[in-house]
């Protein structure tokens, strides 16, 4: 969850860049894929850059290319999710610049190496992977065949692929009809026990997911789910109808036939926590809500769910008032900033730093539970708007 915050906030910055020319560079780099590589691909970019008309332009992209090289010296291989680096001018003023490198870990694995120089960064590749960060097992099947995968985010994994031994065990010759559909039958009911058995595998490996979402051609997907073999604790999702089973076309199309499906679930449990934190805090019940007050519960161990804005952006601002040397901290929204001390000195900043970042590391560490809420839905403004983008359930009354 803290890295989540981190990307989301970094996103935020980074969206805000606006280069005066083509010439913010963003670079992705997948876990497998060479660093000596990446570099060699950089030096022929920086040649290139030699081109560029434009005087400023030109020395921003060199330098900034010149910047990501010497920061990749810190890798012998890239991390097991690979890297995202930003680098450019961020200087509002041309002549003089400032270029500044950003650089993280994706919280999934990068598919592609990218290179890219521009007037904006490069985002949508990194805000794909934190768009869900719920795991879901999806199970394509028919009565011959079974592929089991887990979707987190944008990355799909393939677990298990598996198949039916039905035919393998039935040789028809001399038998009477009942025998033989006696025979098929128990051997379907076990075929879809194993892939039960494969899927509450799967469920006990992660620990915790948000559905089962199962597709498949033929009736073979409902059959399976009347045998209610799959552990109750795992929600399904679906059927679906798909047209194959296999882990390239069946779970691509399943994951489209689904899309609402899921996009509706992360509706409804968001609506869910709200309802319940607006009804807690309608009766002056077991909820709380704005920086200081859930900080004060979070101190005292009192808080059971931690509700965060993916879009808060507060400060814990230091100042120092250059009249009478006076200092102290505030919580600041955004670029929010006090200019004046109550004797009419002028307050400088002296240090300015993400207070979110402890409350997570703190919520962490007593395994309270975290929701980051979108800005996207009515809730989720609601929250940022209404109660300062961080609320809390809590354990008892204070």
């Amino acid at each position: 969850m803290k890295e989540e915050y981190k990307i989301r906030k970094a996103i935020r910055r980074l969206e805000g860049i606006r280069g005066t020319g083509t010439e913010l560079i963003s670079l992705y780099v997948p876990p497998d894929f060479p660093i000596s590589d990446v570099v060699a691909k950089l030096r022929d970019e920086y040649g290139q850059a030699s081109n560029i008309k434009s005087k400023t332009t030109r020395l921003n992209v060199q330098g900034a290319i010149d910047k990501i090289m010497q920061y990749l010296k810190l890798y012998r291989t890239p991390p097991k999710n690979g890297l995202a680096v930003f680098c450019g001018n961020i200087s509002d003023i041309q002549a003089k610049p400032d270029l500044e490198i950003f650089a993280l870990e994706p919280p999934q694995p990068v598919k592609s190496n990218i290179y890219r120089c521009d007037s904006t960064f490069l985002l949508e590749p990194l805000e794909a992977m934190i768009a869900a960060t719920d795991i879901y097992i999806l199970l394509v099947m028919d009565g011959r065949d079974a592929t089991i995968a887990t979707l987190k985010g944008t990355h799909v994994n393939i677990e298990k692929r598996m198949a039916s031994l039905v035919h393998a065990k039935v040789r028809k010759g001399g038998q009477s009809q009942a025998r033989y559909s006696r025979i098929i039958e128990g051997s379907i009911v076990d075929y879809y026990r194993r892939v039960a058995d494969a899927v509450n595998e799967v469920f006990a490996k992660y620990g915790k997911v948000n559905g089962l979402i199962v597709g498949g051609p033929g009736p073979s997907k409902e059959n399976f789910l009347k045998e209610k073999a799959v552990n109750y604790q795992i929600k399904i999702i679906g059927p679906f109808d798909t047209g194959y089973t296999d882990e390239e076309v069946g779970i691509r199309e399943l994951l489209e036939k689904s899309k609402e499906a899921l996009s509706e679930q992360a509706t409804v449990k968001e609506k869910a926590l709200m309802d319940r934190f607006m009804n807690e805090v309608a009766r002056k019940g077991l909820a709380t809500f704005g920086y200081k007050q859930v900080r004060k519960e979070l101190d005292a161990n009192n808080v059971s769910i931690l509700i965060i804005s993916e879009n808060l952006d507060i400060h814990e601002v230091s100042y120092k008032c250059t009249a009478c040397g006076a200092e102290f901290k505030d919580i600041e929204q955004g670029d929010k900033r006090k200019e004046k001390h109550e004797c009419g000195g002028n307050l400088s900043v002296v240090g300015d730093t993400d207070p979110i970042d402890s409350v997570i590391n703190d919520a962490e560490k007593n395994g309270v539970e975290m929701v980051f809420v979108s800005e996207e839905s009515p809730y989720g403004r609601e929250l940022l708007e209404g109660f300062g983008g961080i609320a809390a359930l809590l354990r008892h009354r204070g």
